[in-house]
């Protein structure tokens, strides 16, 4: 007889283990929460202001916005360009000059963060050579000097064709001042920044603007100060102006055109100068790291770069041998060789001796970039090949040069001429320190000395004062050959006139006839050296000039 099992006590819930997971369950690893997007790696590289903008910043940048939009003739070079660039650079240094700098109180929980913080910034400035703050700071305040000093040409020089290629550079040198950049990449990025900054700078001026806040002004009572301001000095001004006639012309010369055309450009100029201000104190206040290079060149053999550079060497060397023979043969050796005369073979080969130079330029970078130099040998061959290149070049410049010359003996000076031999100049200087850098096997300051060059040879230019050269030449070789285009020369500007003063009449009222008809007297805005001198020159009355017939 079988017996029943005795009933199971009641298990408490509370004693159960829970039945174990299976080995699938326990590798599988928890879902991923997703994060925080990842910023790219133009954000890391500027991640702009995240504050807001100083007031006395806003206020600078509208005070100089005023002022240029007041001040500059746009109508021809003058003192205005000069006061406006100098205005926007004060505006500019002072958005430098004060960047918001918080720091916590001593005891407080962020002591210790701000702590970490100032530690990366300085680790920060020293990784970055061209933040604001850094050993940089003095490479861009060069450029902001050599911003004033190109746009300064305008009141000193009266030929508009100088000033627009100095201000073309000004746009230039202003970027780098403003936005820094030591490599040939972060150069070019630099010229490309502050439209970008225009645009990101917006919100950031936004947040700076004043509110209505307890105990503190609002916009309603800044603008209501301003309006204040503005009536004081409009009464005052008025009442000072019917006393005095002189000070009434001072004031009528000081103030812009009051019309409806007139005032609806100055709020343009004042907006679009504005707006360029703007971006400018932003790249101040928020610095990009714009030490940006390219990536490592792939490794070439010695016979993939050798053998391009001992021919091209070689084909250099045939050339300048040539060039020697012609450049002490004389016109005799030409004539016999070439069937040609010396201006006819001076004027077909100057272009193309241009073109190798600029050319020559690119092949020795390319060479700079892919040749390997990890051994003495390799090092000892670029210098060799490199070198001997950029020495041969050397005598193409002077090649060119030196026809450029003859040409102009033969078919007189012009504009273009002398601007395409000041060029020459300029690549000539190049391969001068290309061969310094062959030498030490560095380049990195390559860049923005070839730059500087540049602004070297436009501010040069500036110094010979070119359209007085021009003049003197075409005036010193009509005394040897009797030969002179006086419709070219009438075309020059009031620089040239004290050349021009030299030739006998009826030439010289022929040569200054257009020259004087555009000498009006100048307000301050439009002061200028070369304009002043010509119509103290001319007289009195510089349009009774050229009455005479022309020939």
């Amino acid at each position: 007889m079988t017996t029943a099992p005795p009933p199971r006590p009641p298990v408490d819930p509370r004693l159960v283990l829970p039945r174990p997971a299976d080995a699938r369950s326990q590798l599988a690893p928890p879902p991923a929460t997703p994060g925080p997007p990842q910023p790219s790696a133009w954000e890391r590289r500027w991640p702009g202001a995240t504050g807001a903008a100083r007031p006395v910043v806003l206020g600078a940048v509208a005070v100089a916005a005023g002022v240029s939009a007041s001040v500059v003739p746009l109508d021809r070079p003058g003192l205005g360009w000069l006061v406006a660039t100098v205005a926007g650079a004060a505006a500019l240094g002072t958005a430098a000059v004060s960047r918001p700098r918080r720091a916590p109180a001593a005891g407080s929980p962020g002591v210790r963060e701000a702590e970490e913080s100032s530690t990366a910034a300085v680790a920060g400035a020293a990784a970055r050579p061209d933040a604001t703050g850094a050993p940089g700071r003095a490479v861009r305040l060069v450029w902001a000097v050599a911003t004033v000093a190109l746009v300064g040409v305008g009141t000193v020089r009266a030929a508009g064709w100088l000033f627009a290629l100095c201000l073309l550079a000004a746009l230039g040198t202003a970027s780098l001042a403003v936005a820094g950049g030591r490599t040939p990449l972060g150069l070019l990025t630099a010229g490309v920044l502050p439209p970008i900054a225009t645009l990101r700078a917006l919100p950031w001026a936004a947040r700076g603007l004043p509110r209505a806040r307890t105990g503190g002004p609002g916009v309603g009572r800044s603008l209501a100060s301003i309006g204040i301001t503005i009536a004081l000095l409009l009464l005052f001004g008025l009442l000072f102006s019917s006393a005095d006639a002189v000070f009434a012309d001072l004031v009528a010369e000081a103030l812009p055109e009051v019309s409806t055309p007139g005032v609806f450009g100055w709020v343009f100029r004042v907006l679009l100068v504005g707006a360029v201000l703007l971006g400018g104190a932003y790249l101040l206040a928020a610095p990009p790291d714009l030490e940006l290079r390219v990536g490592p060149a792939r490794a070439v053999r010695p016979l993939e770069w050798v053998l391009p550079l001992a021919l091209l060497d070689a084909l250099f060397a045939v050339f300048v041998l040539v060039q020697l023979a012609v450049l002490f043969g004389g016109s005799a050796h030409v004539l016999r060789t070439a069937g040609l005369t010396y201006a006819e073979y001076a004027r077909g080969g100057f272009w193309q001796l241009l073109a190798v130079s600029a050319l020559t330029l690119l092949v020795i970078a390319g060479a700079m970039r892919w040749a390997p130099r990890r051994t003495r040998a390799d090092r000892l061959l670029i210098r060799l090949l490199v070198g001997g290149l950029t020495a041969l070049s050397l005598v193409v410049v002077a090649s060119a040069l030196y026809r450029m010359r003859v040409y102009t003996d033969a078919y007189g000076a012009t504009r273009l001429r002398l601007v395409v031999a000041t060029a020459e100049l300029c690549l000539g200087l190049l391969f001068v320190l290309v061969g310094v850098a062959t030498v030490r096997l560095r380049s990195g300051w390559l860049p923005r000395l070839a730059l500087g060059a540049v602004v070297v040879a436009l501010l040069g230019l500036a110094v010979v004062n070119p359209d007085r050269l021009i003049a003197d030449w075409n005036v010193d070789r009509w005394q040897r050959i009797d030969r002179l285009d006086v419709d070219y020369l009438s075309g020059l500007s009031a620089d040239a006139v004290p050349a021009l003063d030299r030739l006998p009449e009826p030439l010289r009222s022929c040569a200054l006839r257009e020259i004087a008809a555009q000498l009006s007297e100048d307000g301050w805005r439009a002061a200028n050296v070369g304009r002043t001198q010509a119509r103290a020159m001319l007289g009195p009355d510089p349009a009774e000039v050229g009455a005479t017939e022309c020939p």
